[in-house]
Parts: structure tokens; sequence; C-alpha cells
């Protein structure tokens, strides 16, 4: 087997969701919106919680967070996508191509990272109160960020460098809208069992991982919850985790299901339906998630927008 990607690999083709003509314009408009709500919602999160002294907690620190990474994870794709709609091209560039997937591990893992984080300092708050303001100071927030940023950097580096070594095969058709890291190694004509130990092992170590942390303080929050004795308390307590868990939800059961669908690679093309729910639609939906339900979300942007009137 050859060790080095010595093929004269180009460019590679996304082949996207149709292939018809006249659904191509309800493409471009259908993706270009929800592209603007995505970017658009997730910024006035930011800035409300940037521009409001009451939003200086560390849950609004690492909501904003979540949203620039949403706001990045989106960006990673669906452009890339309008231009070949616009164009009526199809190509992407070798080079394009392993920056795409680089950014979407990056960010993937980076969601993924931030929700433990965000479920964590919901356990903090819920079941340590009294140590909540010590152990979450700013410092520690900073830190947890960091090191979610860390882990998920140095994932990406490992996966494209372990793509950087395959040599690919013709047709470079990728049954997909964007560069997708399970279907660029089966395109591969090299050996690709260490990629796939080492894709097992990332998606382990650090898929699993923080969803293990999800689980295990949503456990311990919903011990603590049940020990309140007022329905008024429960309540209060439990409020303060419901969006975080819708948006906990959303992203791991659309997260499976384009794990699921890529398992078979024989059907390839299901997993595109999954993956647009997955990058596009849970980006999309996390802004809306957070602000109709959160009193202090839309106190912010009612300031924010009353102080550029």
């Amino acid at each position: 087997m050859e060790s080095g990607n010595n093929t004269p690999t180009s460019e590679f083709f996304l082949l996207g969701f149709s292939e018809e003509p006249e659904l191509q314009p309800f493409l471009f408009v259908l993706f270009l919106s929800m592209y603007m709500v995505t970017f658009i919602g997730n910024l006035l999160i930011i800035l409300a919680s940037v521009y409001d002294s009451h939003l200086h907690t560390p849950m609004y620190f690492f909501l904003s967070n979540l949203s620039f990474s949403d706001i990045c994870f989106i960006s990673t794709t669906v452009p890339k996508m309008l231009v070949n709609i616009q164009t009526q091209s199809k190509a992407i560039s070798y080079g394009s191509c392993l920056t795409q997937i680089s950014l979407f591990v990056l960010f993937a893992g980076l969601e993924d990272f931030l929700l433990a984080v965000m479920a964590y300092d919901r356990y903090m708050a819920i079941c340590h109160p009294l140590h909540y303001t010590v152990t979450m100071n700013p410092r520690v927030c900073v830190l947890l960020v960091l090191v979610s940023w860390f882990m998920t950097t140095l994932n990406s580096l490992v996966q494209n460098s372990m793509i950087w070594q395959l040599s690919f095969c013709t047709p470079l058709e990728i049954p997909h809208f964007f560069c997708e890291l399970n279907q660029m190694v089966q395109l591969a004509c090299s050996d690709t069992f260490i990629n796939h130990i080492v894709m097992y092992f990332s998606a382990g170590l650090l898929g699993i991982g923080p969803l293990v942390g999800v689980l295990f303080s949503y456990y311990k929050i919903v011990s603590s919850i049940h020990a309140i004795s007022s329905a008024q308390g429960k309540y209060k307590a439990f409020s303060t985790c419901v969006s975080h868990l819708s948006v906990v939800s959303l992203f791991y059961c659309t997260s499976l299901g384009v794990y699921f669908s890529s398992i078979d690679a024989h059907n390839t093309h299901s997993s595109a339906p999954a993956s647009f729910m997955y990058t596009v639609v849970t980006p999309m939906l996390n802004p809306f998630i957070y602000s109709l339900r959160n009193k202090d979300i839309k106190r912010a942007l009612r300031k924010l927008f009353g102080r550029n009137s």
C-alpha cells in the first residue's frame, strides 16, 4: 500500500442534496435564509451577553461561546454550498476540502465540550449553590473554555494529518453537501485501518466522554431537585435547565442520527438529510430555544435595541 498521498488529487465534487436543476433555486433560498437566521440570532445572543451587565455570569459566558461556535459551525459548510449552487458548480479544491473537514471536526467537537461544560455549570448552581460563586469564578470559566478549544483543536489537527496520508481513487464524488470525514476516508484507495481506529478513538473520547458528563450532571441535578420540598422551588430549579436540556437533546439526537446513517457504507446518501439537521437546523434553533423562555435574554435584547435606537 502507498503510505503517502501520491495521486494528483486537485479537487472533489460535492453532489449535494439533489441534481435536479429546478430544485436549485429553492435550495439556495432555503439555505441562505437559514444561514442568515442562524448568524443573526447567535450574534444577538453574543451582543446581549456582552452589553448587559446582568448577563455577566458563567451561564451566559458559556452561552455566548456556544453561539460563537454555532456561527462558525454553520459557516464551515453552508457558504460553500451556496457558492456552488449559484455558480452551478459542484467542485471543491483538495485544500478547501481538507480545511472544511478540519473546521467541521473542530467546531462539532467544541459544541460537544461546551454543552458538557454548561451542564457542569447547572450542576454546580443547583447541587452546590453555596459554593457556586467560588467554584465557577471567571478564571475557572475561561480555563474550561480554553481546555475545550485545546482538545478539539488537537483532535482536528490529528484527523487532518491522517487524511493527508491517504491516496484517493476516482471518481472523487462526495454524496454530501460538504466534505465529511467519513465520506473522505471511504473514497481512499490506500489502507484506512489506522484512520478508522483514530476516528473511533476520538469519537469515544471526545464524543461519548462529554455525553457521559452531561448525563451524570443531570442525574445529580434531578436528584437534587427531587429533594426540594416545595413545588415552587422544584419548578424554579428545573426552569434554569430547560433550555440547555432542549439544546442537548437536539444536538445529540441529530448527531446520533448522522452516526447511524453513516454506518452503512452502501447508503451514503442517507447521511445528508441527517447532517442537515445536525449542521444547519440545530445551530439555527439554539438562539430561539435560549431566548423564547428566557426573561434575562429578552430584557437584554430590548435594552440592546433601545440603546442602538
